[in-house]
């Protein structure tokens, strides 16, 4: 009865892990620049840099932070909103590679954001300004700017990090 049961708690104990490791394997990173960090935070020291398409292994999951390899071998945390299970493959096809859609282009097409789209907010909504949003896209944040922010203004990250 004794061996029984404890059958019964191994299988219920392996049944447990599964959910958690069912997430390991290979994703596509979705954005256009990801950053792999040393740490699992956006205040985490970038280690390395991965491209809309890239293929990582996943080794781990923290919270919202999935460990990763990129090709290549490095190894570094990225936010699992960077990420998805969807393979993406990035394929001129027959056309010549100079005509073909940008990186760019495929992250947003992916999102179901293309020309087509912009063009028709654009004419529902002829009073909007985009100056100061093509202003801010052009705004680069770099890590010591950001810390030093946060610590001028006593900001605690909720995700670790020490300003």
């Amino acid at each position: 009865m004794r061996l029984r049961w404890m059958s019964l708690l191994c299988a219920a104990l392996t049944l447990a892990v599964l959910p958690a490791s069912a997430g390991a394997g290979t994703m596509s990173v979705q954005v256009k620049n990801g950053e792999l960090r040393e740490t699992p935070t956006f205040l985490g020291k970038v280690v390395s840099q991965v491209s809309y398409g890239d293929q990582v292994q996943v080794n781990q999951e923290q919270g919202a932070w999935v460990n990763v390899t990129a090709s290549g071998g490095k190894t570094g945390w990225i936010h699992n909103s960077a990420l998805t299970q969807k393979h993406i493959e990035m394929n001129a096809g027959n056309q010549n590679v100079q005509t073909a859609a940008s990186g760019d282009e495929l992250a947003l097409a992916s999102k179901g954001f293309n020309s087509d789209v912009e063009a028709e907010f654009k004419s529902k909504n002829k009073n909007i300004d985009f100056t100061w949003v093509d202003h801010m896209i052009k705004w680069k944040v770099t890590p010591p700017e950001m810390m030093e922010f946060l610590k001028d203004g006593a900001v605690k990250p909720s995700e670790g990090g020490a300003p």
